[in-house]
């Protein structure tokens, strides 16, 4: 084999130059920032701050803490944050990371805390009642100074002004701002339940109405819809559990409190969406029977109108054989006859249907 000839001294540098063109370029932190909020001595500080002055800031006063909200930001940018913060390796992995079950976890003197979020959709808003239901995820890191929320297709609405309300809560520390983003989250499912009640009563009274059609698929895309936030609401009220029972040492006696009120939420949320799920279920079983009822009834009136077709044809039929000798053709009264008898079976087979309701 012939050794390689080494590239012109030109072209080296023009290949040198386009690897280091093709090398991305870093995405700054502040594309991923929702907003950055610093709490002091209970009080919001106005405005929103850069989260390198913000830890700085927090470093100075003697009690607060800094509330950064980004949103699905990438691994390099949550290393950068993570390296400003303090945060464990573990968590960052994590953080990047969507499509995980709510779940209450402790990295040293950390809380990594994942809620799932539900956005309900009316039928007649959408194209595909697939898209009712839609679900995201919202991430809360909690620290001794800071607590950091990373939404993934998620909404979440800055919940300062409410926060500053009340100042009691606001002294708290940065748990008092996770306790909030999972009240605000929880209330939703409820009213998302609510939503989900009135469609399951609608499909209930197309259901069991009398001669009503009946849409089984969209009884079964309710049904998937219903499992999908089953997914995201029922794990929440364990996890929760868990974390209140193992991570004592983390939360106050009153954000204890708080908790325990947002995991009954999920527990009662959790119930609802299951005796939901049971009735689409019986609804499912009910739309199949009463198809296959309406089915049988199309086969008895099909079978009624066959059967009075078929005595006429048979005599029409028999009539109508080339034999010699057949008395009844020479009749002069022959056919007038043939038509009655045709007619009057016909006449006393559809008496006799609509008697035993086939008709």
């Amino acid at each position: 084999m012939p050794p390689k000839l080494p590239l012109p001294r030109n072209k080296a540098k023009s290949q040198a130059k386009q690897k280091q063109t093709q090398r991305p370029v870093p995405v700054p932190v502040e594309r991923s920032v929702d907003f950055c909020r610093v709490f002091v001595e209970g009080q919001a500080l106005p405005g929103s701050m850069h989260y390198t002055s913000a830890m700085e800031r927090v470093k100075e006063a003697e009690n607060g803490y800094v509330w950064l909200s980004l949103h699905e930001p990438s691994v390099e940018q949550m290393e950068r944050v993570a390296e400003e913060f303090g945060i464990h390796d573990l968590i960052v992995e994590d953080a990047v990371t969507a499509h995980q079950r709510p779940k209450v976890e402790r990295y040293g003197e950390q809380l990594f805390i994942v809620i799932r979020t539900v956005v309900y959709r009316d039928d007649e808003e959408v194209t595909d009642l697939r898209e009712i239901i839609s679900t995201g995820e919202v991430q809360m890191l909690v620290g001794d100074d800071f607590v950091i929320t990373i939404r993934h297709n998620a909404q979440l609405p800055n919940l300062t002004q409410e926060l500053i309300e009340d100042q009691d809560i606001v002294s708290l520390g940065p748990t008092a701002v996770a306790w909030k983003v999972a009240d605000h989250i929880v209330e939703n499912y409820m009213k998302v339940t609510t939503f989900l009640s009135s469609d399951v009563d609608e499909l209930e009274n197309e259901v069991f109405t009398p001669r009503q059609l009946i849409n089984i698929d969209k009884i079964y895309m309710y049904k998937r819809e219903v499992l999908e936030m089953r997914h995201a609401t029922d794990p929440l009220g364990p996890a929760l559990r868990s974390g209140l029972t193992l991570h004592k040492d983390l939360l106050s006696k009153p954000i204890r409190s708080y908790l325990r009120d947002v995991q009954d939420n999920a527990m009662i949320v959790s119930d609802n969406v299951s005796a939901f799920d049971e009735r689409l279920s019986s609804l499912l079983d009910a739309s199949v029977a009463k198809v296959s009822m309406q089915q049988n009834s199309d086969m008895r009136t099909i079978s009624a109108v066959v059967g009075m077709a078929a005595l006429p044809t048979m005599i029409a039929g028999v009539y109508g054989m080339n034999f010699e000798y057949m008395p009844e053709l020479g009749w002069h009264y022959a056919y007038p006859v043939v038509l009655l008898v045709m007619f009057g079976s016909i006449l006393g087979m559809y008496w006799w249907f609509r008697k035993n309701h086939w008709l």
